[in-house]
């Protein structure tokens, strides 16, 4: 398959190209774009680009989903979205999209992660009544807090629980209500990813965690899920649907 990788320069454009180097999934290497990259490394705008493809692979800023989106109904390609922070507008294009062309968007490409998600759930659906805690760190250079993966796991949970509410962090007066999903998050280092779910009780704890060694983790989902919408009906794929098959 052949990949058009957007956001080309950075941390994980580069571990995407990378992972396409060693030809994971037996990927190619069609195009790599990014609007910072110097000396015409790679290109500046998506729309430059009019060769084959079988899909794109966005790893650039939540501001590009319009822009990409336009590009892959244009051109009747599947895209998977692999960024987060998106406005309510932004992710109204990826919707849009996704009724020309299959979109693929995860918070977290980590195939591990979808299994933590899952798990979640089942976990909270056999404590109903326990306190449920997410604990989130990153590199202390990442921009969005909390992580659009603890939100991912916070959705877990409201999805057994619909009464719940976010609480982000804690000071002061601040005693614990029954309904809260407490948030928490750590920003420190070079902390590629690690996710915390405590599911307590008054007798146990149950503890959920998934840690990311390497960005390649990332890069080698966002490839699966590439694979996985190639030749899809159009329509909206989540991490889910790649482990249903």
């Amino acid at each position: 398959m052949k990949i058009i990788v957007t956001g080309a320069a950075g941390r994980m454009g580069s571990a995407l190209r990378a992972s396409i180097g060693e030809g994971y999934r037996g990927a190619e290497l069609a195009a790599a774009v990014d609007l910072f990259a110097k000396d015409g490394e790679f290109l500046p705008r998506i729309d430059d680009f009019e060769g084959d493809a079988d899909a794109i692979v966005d790893f650039s800023n939540h501001a590009s989903a319009p822009e990409l989106c336009a590009y892959a109904v244009r051109r009747g390609l599947p895209i998977v979205i692999a960024t987060t922070g998106h406005t309510p507008e932004e992710l109204g294009a990826i919707k849009a999209a996704s009724a020309s062309v299959p979109v693929f968007h995860s918070a977290n490409m980590s195939l591990g992660v979808a299994v933590l998600c899952d798990l979640t759930r089942r976990a909270v659906r056999m404590f109903p009544d326990a306190d449920i805690e997410i604990t989130e760190a990153h590199h202390n250079r990442k921009l969005d807090a909390p992580s659009g993966t603890a939100l991912m796991l916070a959705d877990s949970v409201i999805s057994e629980r619909p009464e719940s509410h976010l609480v982000y962090g804690r000071a002061g007066q601040a005693k614990r209500e029954k309904n809260e999903i407490g948030i928490h998050a750590l920003r420190m280092g070079s902390v590629v990813g690690e996710h915390t779910v405590y599911i307590a009780t008054d007798t146990q704890i149950l503890t959920l965690s998934h840690s990311a060694q390497s960005r390649s983790v990332f890069a080698e989902g966002a490839l699966a899920a590439a694979e996985f919408i190639i030749g899809r009906a159009p329509g909206f794929y989540k991490m889910e649907d790649v482990l249903r098959g």
